[in-house]
């Protein structure tokens, strides 16, 4: 058995942070008995098969007010602004939703396809959310943390909107972008790639 102690790296200022954190000489103790247990924080989302769950809550943000919201910190483009005025965007209050989100993984590269991504979520017995589904999830989580989850986009799989253009379009939730959220196009035939992940609703209920 090595006569090294774990502690000899650290500096006696280190250690009384450690004891410090852990609630004191008397908790310190308890937790070296084993009568408590220290843990991390819990993960705002969890992932099982290459599905990745979490909820959202709405607050009945309007259209306007998300473009309010997007703009301190990213650049929304006039796309993503015309379908946030749309009145096909509807907002709600108090509505907690759970999400599942399909990875790209889960489908071969010429099966990444709208019609047939909402096909499986069909057969799983998922449905299409409300898009400020889109806005609740670029809320919730940082460019670092849909990175983290193995993701560089997240697409709101809701009823496509049309854009000022006309185009049909759905609402994608970039981890690596200066515009945060962008309205892209949604029709049945698009492709995606690996990186992309697929939101639908797993259950809805009000708060």
């Amino acid at each position: 058995m090595s006569s090294e102690f774990a502690s000899k790296d650290l500096t006696i200022g280190q250690i009384n942070a450690i004891v410090k954190k852990l609630g004191g000489h008397a908790a310190a103790l308890q937790f070296l008995r084993g009568e408590t247990v220290v843990s991390g924080p819990e993960s705002a989302w969890r992932e099982m098969d290459g599905v990745i769950c979490f909820s959202v809550t709405s607050d009945g943000t309007t259209g306007e007010e998300w473009i309010s919201l997007l703009e301190e910190g990213f650049m929304p483009s006039p796309y993503t602004k015309s379908v946030l005025r749309s009145p096909d965007f509807k907002p709600t209050r108090g509505v907690t939703t759970e999400i599942a989100v399909l990875k790209g993984m889960l489908f071969g590269d010429n099966d990444r396809i709208t019609r047939k991504i909402r096909a499986v979520a069909d057969e799983r017995k998922l449905r299409k959310p409300n898009a400020e589904v889109a806005c609740l999830i670029r809320q919730k989580f940082t460019d670092r943390e849909i990175e983290a989850m193995g993701l560089h986009v997240i697409v709101t799989m809701h009823e496509p909107i049309a854009d000022f253009q006309g185009t049909s379009t759905l609402f994608r939730v970039t981890g690596s972008s200066s515009c945060g959220l962008r309205a892209d196009h949604g029709g049945l035939g698009d492709r995606f790639n690996r990186g992309h992940g697929f939101a639908f609703i797993v259950r809805q209920a009000s708060a």
